[in-house]
């Protein structure tokens, strides 16, 4: 890769580079008429509706085994709330504006894993169990899938096992649930993942297996590992349809709560979204389902730290997953452990190249400023990774390149007054009180 080239001709990269906050426009972006068809041909409306009736059947199964769905029926969705004081007390610490509502998506608190990962991550583990126990004549799709919780069921399911490369959340969202079914799981951990996050996963039975690499290495040695067993079945966040599909459900889910919140998205109502981003696959499966429902009137956004904008480098130089934070000098080592992928998803840098608005990067100290306001204004925890969302509510009309996709898209004083902006918290729900204690402390 000729990265002084890239250098030289993009003032943003630069700036990356530099390990600069900044805003990056996505120069790709198309309008949704001339993406719709092309996307169809990768990931179709039909699938994301085939996911969201899948994830529907196992909802009894998941009742069973995880009482605290129990009010949710055993779908695991997570509030939405409206956080006017944290949007206050942004806008007075760091002299920025941000109009309309701002609201907080709270996949931090989903039901069994606690982090968005428990939206692709058990989705995939649910789809795979269910196509083995089909195959064997075990299930059929009209049954209660209540008998998935049964002795002969874990019996059938511990044959068999599932193998993960992660930094923290999506190894818990894959162990925890494989565990449930009766799989052997295997969780690939690179040297980014929280202690914490490592004693939970073996606490439920799982085989940790621990590297002094980064998230890469894992996910490599993972996917070989699993490749010399033929009874074990890889899940591949660089890679899998199906974990995208379990994100993309989440769509259709927030527009209901959107419409029981009386919220219109419209041309002169726009949605704007801000989703941190590691390797892409959560926010890329998310944004995906939110622009095939609201097309043009929902503006997507990844946000990422200084220290590893990975999706980023990906679709700036359309080199995808052979970009790597490495060759443009960045350490790809930061506080937001979750975000930690030096190289991204080629199967999402290419999904979302016409689809994503831009970038926000923001530096590993902003990541616990913003977790403490959050939890003094509206008594929220989320976890580092997850606040790194909140450097797009107060970049959007902070930045040139920023100010300038307003103009161009519509977003004028009017209707940005009357838009939703959507920071989408991505963990914590799960984080030990004594690590919290550690977090609020943090000072960088």
């Amino acid at each position: 890769m000729d990265v002084q080239k890239y250098l030289e001709e993009n003032p943003v990269i630069k700036k990356i580079a530099a390990k600069e906050e900044t805003a990056w426009i996505n120069p790709y972006l198309l309008a949704s008429d001339m993406t719709d068809a092309m996307c169809q041909l990768v990931v179709s409306d039909a699938d994301i509706e085939d996911a969201g009736e899948r994830l529907k059947r196992f909802a009894s199964f998941i009742r069973t085994a995880f009482p605290e769905t129990e009010e949710t029926g055993g779908l695991i969705e997570s509030p939405l709330a409206e956080i006017p004081a944290m949007q206050k007390k942004l806008e007075e610490t760091y002299g920025c504006r941000i109009p309309g509502r701002l609201l907080l998506k709270m996949d931090s608190h989903l039901a069994i894993a606690g982090s968005i990962k428990a939206r692709g991550g058990i989705y995939e583990v649910l789809k795979h169990a269910e196509d083995l126990a089909l195959a064997a004549g075990k299930l059929h799709v009209e049954d209660d899938y209540t008998k998935l919780a049964e002795p002969d069921m874990r019996a059938f399911f511990a044959q068999y096992t599932v193998q993960v490369g992660s930094t923290g959340n999506l190894g818990l969202s894959i162990g925890i649930m494989s565990a449930a079914l009766g799989f052997k799981v295997k969780v690939h951990m690179s040297a980014d993942a929280r202690q914490w996050k490592k004693d939970l996963l073996r606490s439920k039975g799982v085989e940790v297996i621990e590297y002094e690499d980064d998230y890469s290495k894992a996910v490599a040695e993972g996917r070989k590992n699993s490749d010399l067993d033929p009874m074990s079945y890889f899940v591949d966040d660089e890679k899998s349809v199906n974990l995208f599909l379990g994100y993309a459900v989440a769509a259709k889910r927030l527009k209901k709560q959107l419409d029981e919140m009386q919220i219109t998205v419209d041309e002169n109502h726009p949605l704007i979204v801000y989703i941190p981003a590691g390797v892409g696959g959560a926010p890329g499966g998310v944004a995906y389902g939110l622009k095939r429902i609201f097309k043009d009137h929902v503006h997507c956004f990844f946000t990422e730290p200084v220290m590893c904008p990975s999706v980023l480098l990906g679709v700036a130089t359309q080199r995808f997953e052979e970009a790597n934070v490495h060759d443009f000098g960045i350490s790809g080592m930061t506080e937001a452990d979750g975000l930690a992928c030096a190289s991204p998803s080629g199967f999402v840098t290419r999904i979302m190249t016409n689809q994503l608005s831009g970038e926000f990067t923001v530096a590993d100290a902003k990541l616990y400023d913003y977790l403490r306001l959050l939890n003094d204004t509206e008594q929220i925890r989320i976890e580092p990774s997850s606040c790194a969302a909140f450097a797009g509510p107060c970049g959007l009309l902070h930045y040139e390149d920023s100010l300038g996709y307003c103009e161009s898209h519509g977003l004028t004083e009017e209707t940005l007054g009357q838009s939703v902006q959507i920071a989408w918290a991505t963990g914590g729900r799960l984080v030990p009180e004594e690590i919290w204690d550690d977090y609020l402390e943090k000072h960088l």
